[in-house]
């Protein structure tokens, strides 16, 4: 939590072999009958349904900068990582409770792993394209032994999350014997746990276009996460420790915005602000150099990931996708559900947009270091959020619907409503089951999008 108080595409990865059983991509979308006024709609790819073709090129340039990518290879990426994504979440639900994880490696995330604690998986991880690894422990078990240790954890053991690389539970303590005391206290196996000495301690980033500055009426500065609105009222996401319900803000220019809505921290670190009718919510986030970079969704993308911030006092950084499920201990108390990353950050920063190609991610919460030597920080991620409070993002482009004298199919999708894996809709008379956690628009009905529904 970093607080600043005021003045002070492309080449895709090939995912082969998915028409396994339980594992397919949901195919593509069903015939009409006919004299059924709808056309067949077009299926999309991954990599175009999150855009990852049409980065921004203050996206592109900023990987290259913190990543050292060239321009081509930044593109790729962003492919690779939105297939590796989809073909990840295919296989979570084909896997079950034998799924440990998945991440993508090396500089253009040619390399998905999906790891698994049973040997006979190999063969259907191997012919989605992935690499398998047998590991010991299933990721539920990991990560129900992580929420018995968040609800006794203290600030001296200020982090704990999976490393699903290294199928181990991760705990960072500040001084000695803490993680110990800790497993002590819960009874949570030490083979599960790997302990960790950090020297610093994670701290909020303190201080409506999504990374520009905005200051609260008792003083302090913080970033704009993602403009949102909440029916007619415009409005931005942003992090909860930055304000209470009621503290009323001024905009980048000093000029009166809003006021927060609702605010949760700890807990979570998420909070919205309700514009007054001066200012217009935009699907934008700032670039470098104060260029625009658009918002398209909001699908979360894979351990290992390219993801870039933007925030009032450090501007744009770039860094990768360290773990997701992270829960955090500041001396205001405990966070869980945060996401760990490599991107610096400074006080000021908080609340800012998280933006992987053109995804939206999260909104900065906290971290250690700095952008000068480096350092880690941890984003609450948006999809939550957003249903939470009942929002919905401001996004560009996109299909517009059915046109006029074509009417939405019936069934229980609905644009506008988030969705995280696992969760079941109806759509034009068949059912689908949620791949990867979003939050539903026009053109991303089921039937379009295999990368993030499944036909059942």
């Amino acid at each position: 939590m970093l607080r600043r108080h005021a003045r002070a595409a492309c080449t895709a990865l090939v995912a082969a072999g998915l028409a396994l059983a339980g594992l397919q991509a949901g195919t593509a979308a069903a015939v009409p009958d006919a004299g059924e006024p709808h056309p067949v709609p077009t299926v999309r790819t991954a990599a175009q349904t999150l855009g990852a073709d049409a980065a921004a090129p203050e996206v592109l340039d900023a990987m290259r900068r913190d990543l050292g990518l060239t321009h081509a290879q930044a593109l790729t990426r962003l492919a690779n990582e939105a297939e590796a994504g989809a073909t990840a979440a295919r296989l979570r639900q084909g896997l079950g409770g034998a799924f440990a994880g998945a991440w993508v490696d090396g500089a253009e995330s040619g390399t998905l792993t999906v790891a698994t604690t049973r040997s006979s998986d190999a063969v259907a991880i191997r012919a989605a394209g992935a690499r398998a690894r047998l590991v010991t422990h299933p990721l539920t078990t990991l990560e129900r032994a992580k929420e018995g240790l968040d609800r006794a954890a203290t600030a001296d053991a200020p982090v704990r999350y999976v490393d699903v690389r290294a199928n181990v539970l991760v705990v960072e303590e500040t001084k000695a014997g803490a993680a110990a005391r800790l497993l002590a206290a819960t009874g949570v196996p030490r083979e599960l746990v790997r302990v960790v000495r950090s020297g610093q301690a994670p701290r909020p980033l303190y201080d409506i276009r999504g990374g520009d500055a905005y200051y609260m009426g008792g003083g302090g500065r913080c970033s704009v996460g993602f403009p949102v609105t909440r029916g007619t009222t415009q409005g931005f996401a942003t992090a909860g420790h930055c304000g209470r319900a009621g503290t009323t803000t001024s905009g980048f220019n000093q000029v009166a915005q809003g006021s927060f809505q609702g605010s949760i921290f700890p807990g979570n670190d998420m909070a919205w602000v309700a514009a007054n009718g001066n200012w217009t919510a935009t699907p934008y986030v700032k670039g470098s150099g104060g260029a625009n970079v658009q918002v398209t969704g909001s699908v979360l993308q894979p351990v290992g990931s390219s993801v870039c911030r933007s925030g009032s006092t450090t501007g744009w950084h770039c860094g990768t996708v360290q773990q997701h499920n992270t829960s955090v201990t500041y001396p205001e108390g405990t966070i869980s559900g945060v996401t760990r990353t490599t991107v610096c950050a400074e006080p000021g920063d908080s609340g800012g947009s998280y933006i992987s190609g053109s995804q939206a991610q999260g909104v900065t919460s906290g971290g250690s270091g700095n952008c000068s030597s480096g350092g880690t920080t941890f984003f609450q991620p948006l999809n939550p959020l957003l249903q939470n409070y009942g929002l919905t993002l401001k996004t560009t482009g996109g299909d517009p619907g059915p046109g006029p004298g074509e009417p939405e199919p019936g069934g229980s999708w609905a644009a506008g409503t988030v969705y995280k894996a696992g969760d079941v809709v109806t759509y034009g008379g068949a059912s689908y089951r949620c791949l990867q956690g979003h939050q539903a628009q026009a053109g991303w009905q089921p039937p379009n999008v295999p990368a993030l529904w499944q036909r059942l």
